[in-house]
């Protein structure tokens, strides 16, 4: 795993001050690890993005500016609701002897899956697999390769290989799969048989058939 160095300055004003901290373009934030005090930091905005917004899990180097360093890694970030920025962070200590959990990034490869090639639509439901492992073991990520995933066909947790790691993921999980393309019912329209006109009758009542029949004459 590649490492990444972020300068940071200890910080002795907590709670309502860490606004002016964020307004000069700083995020605060706080380092702990096992056995260990905190210690609260503050970092340039700038600097932060390259651990945030990333596909991968990175090693920390940090460089605290009383002169001394600590291996950890970004545990956790908190965003502005309104403007997406980080407002806070939480960085955790390494130490070579002790495991620790850390969520690791799923990314795809191998292309268009040939189940997508037919048709079919991809469906990427776990994008960070949760593990276990010592600092030393820990991936910057777990490709998935979907090149040969048809329609129907999915990839489980159990599926994955990843060596020296335990992963905590319930195993029977789907990762990431084919789905089959959605045909859309066509409602053809009802449309009424035309109805024959029945033959008019005239009926010729009672005075036709007085009409037929002659009329009695009378007898002398």
């Amino acid at each position: 795993m590649s490492e990444i160095v972020l300068d940071a300055e200890v910080r002795k004003s907590v709670g309502k001050k860490s606004k002016r901290i964020r307004m000069s373009g700083k995020v605060p934030g706080i380092y702990y690890s096992h056995g260990e005090p905190n210690v609260n930091i503050e970092v340039l905005a700038l600097n932060l993005k390259g651990l945030v917004f990333t596909a991968e899990t990175h090693v920390i180097d940090l460089r605290l500016d009383d002169g001394t360093a600590k291996k950890c890694i970004l545990r956790d970030v908190q965003f502005d609701p309104v403007s997406d920025k980080p407002v806070h962070f939480d960085l955790q200590g390494l130490k070579e002897n002790e495991e620790l959990n850390v969520e690791v990034p799923l990314v795809l490869t191998g292309g268009v899956p040939k189940g997508v090639r037919d048709g079919g639509m991809l469906q990427h439901i776990i994008h960070k697999l949760r593990i276990v492992c010592f600092p030393k073991y820990i991936p910057e990520k777990i490709e998935v390769n979907v090149g040969d995933l048809e329609i129907n066909s999915f990839v489980h947790v159990r599926d994955l290989q990843v060596p020296n790691v335990t992963i905590l993921d319930n195993p029977d999980s789907s990762v990431v799969g084919i789905l089959p393309p959605t045909v859309e019912k066509v409602v053809e329209p009802v449309t009424e048989a035309p109805t024959e006109a029945e033959p008019e009758v005239v009926g010729k009542g009672k005075k036709a058939e007085e009409e037929e029949e002659p009329a009695p004459t009378k007898e002398k």
